[in-house]
C-alpha cells in the first residue's frame, strides 16, 4: 500500500508538472502568435492580402488541476 501511495505522489506531481509545461508553452505560442500577427503579407499583385477575421482566436484556458493534500 505504502509503494502504490509513493507511486501515486509521484504521478500527481508529473501531472503537475505537465501542466505547468502547457500553460508556459501556451503562453509562449501567444506571444509568438502575437509577433507574428504584426507583419503583413502581400498577394501575388503587391496588394496587402487581407486576414482572416479569425486569423489569431483566443485559446481556451487551461484546466485547473485539484490537488488533494494528504
Amino acid at each position: 500500500v505504502t509503494q502504490m501511495d509513493d507511486v501515486t505522489r509521484q504521478n500527481a506531481s508529473l501531472v503537475e508538472e505537465s501542466a505547468a509545461a502547457a500553460a508556459s508553452l501556451q503562453a509562449q505560442a501567444d506571444t509568438l502568435a502575437q509577433l507574428v500577427a504584426t507583419f503583413r503579407l502581400r498577394n501575388q499583385d503587391g496588394q496587402a492580402a487581407e486576414r482572416p477575421a479569425a486569423a489569431l482566436p483566443r485559446p481556451a484556458a487551461a484546466p485547473r488541476l485539484a490537488h488533494r493534500g494528504r
